[in-house]
């Protein structure tokens, strides 16, 4: 099934069921009114939720209405807890390769993870607000999933029973942020505004033969300007599946539902061409990703980061052609540019109503 979060003016909005092909929505206050409410009691409610998406495929929902993903919150507007994985090494490799800096063995056989703010999440098409263009502006197309309650010491097996949901990620990063956090040896913080996640998460069977191995085997693409810069395969690369990176959590303590875990940017390899040198066919998931492929190739990068105005979009499609998750569809803005643009409309309007007045 597929699960949405309604803005309705509260801190944790009005949980919906949507419909396979993202054209409808009905409300599932009968069930419940939020995501972490259903992930607390998964089996007494996902059944009940599962019947009404049936009856909203079929036709047979009485209260269905069109779902607009411009209305959507993340599927869960605040979460106990937003931890992010590094899970494909290629991503890992090139950033190392870049400043002629050895990956560490241990990199392979244990994942890098840092545990991010999950108190104030944003919404698929919500803007991207940033102090300072000076900050780096970077997207990082990633997935994620929800988790129900996961034990202590578990298996990478044990956990990805524990999965209840997958979500599409824009992990914004604020690169030129980075080095000095990094530097005090604490980790990210600053450098790691609010994310943003797909319109929907979907439950595992609506990924089908797609999901094996705890990864999700489909490409992920990403657009930057209306230009389609990454369709990265998500599933053949990852290097550490979702089992292992909540495993990982789970080492030292237990991990409760709604809990979010994320795969980190999603990346190929290059392929080498004729004659020497690299070619990234699938492109690339975050632009920090393409400024190292420029450094190891060129030997300084030229690619800019994001400035205000810049679009991103990020989406994956089945083997159907359909959107799974719904698109996340955002602008780069200044803080607050859209009240600054609504004014400055009203302005114009009252002069232009004053002027018809005048002329009249």
């Amino acid at each position: 099934m597929k699960l949405a979060t309604l803005k309705d003016g509260s801190r944790d909005g009005q949980l919906v069921v949507v419909s396979r092909d993202l054209s409808l929505a009905h409300y599932a206050t009968g069930i419940a009114s939020r995501l972490q409410q259903v992930l607390d009691d998964w089996g007494f409610l996902s059944p009940q939720l599962q019947d009404l998406y049936d009856e909203l495929n079929n036709g047979r929902a009485r209260h269905a209405f069109p779902f607009d993903p411009a209305r959507c919150m993340a599927p869960l507007p605040r979460a106990y807890q937003w931890a992010d994985g590094s899970a494909y090494i290629n991503h890992v490799e090139l950033v190392r390769k870049a400043r002629n800096a050895e990956v560490p063995e241990s990199f392979y056989t244990d994942p890098l993870m840092y545990q991010g703010g999950s108190d104030d999440f944003i919404g698929p098409t919500d803007d991207v607000v940033v102090p300072s263009e000076a900050m780096g502006i970077d997207f990082e197309a990633e997935l994620a999933v929800v988790t129900g309650d996961v034990r202590m010491g578990a298996s990478p097996e044990q956990a990805l029973d524990g999965i209840r949901l997958v979500m599409l990620v824009n992990d914004v990063s604020l690169r030129n942020l980075i080095p000095a956090e990094l530097g005090k040896g604490f980790g990210f913080f600053q450098s790691k505004p609010a994310t943003a996640f797909s319109p929907v998460a979907v439950t595992l069977d609506e990924i089908g033969e797609a999901w094996r191995d705890g990864r999700v085997h489909l490409p992920l693409q990403s657009t930057w300007n209306g230009r389609k810069v990454g369709l990265c395969d998500a599933g053949e690369e990852m290097t550490f599946h979702f089992g292992q990176l909540i495993a990982h959590i789970a080492k030292t303590r237990n991990v409760r539902a709604g809990s979010i875990v994320g795969s980190g940017t999603v990346s190929n390899k290059g392929v080498e061409r004729k004659g020497g040198g690299m070619d990234w066919p699938k492109g690339y998931s975050c632009i920090a990703e393409k400024r190292c492929i420029e450094t190891i190739q060129d030997g300084q990068p030229s690619t800019e980061f994001m400035r205000y105005g810049d679009t991103i979009r990020i989406e994956m499609k089945g083997p159907d052609g359909r959107s799974l998750f719904g698109a996340i569809d955002q602008e780069v803005v200044a803080p607050g540019a859209r009240e600054r643009a609504a004014a400055e409309a009203l302005k114009a309007q009252a002069l232009a109503r004053s002027q018809a007045v005048a002329e009249g």
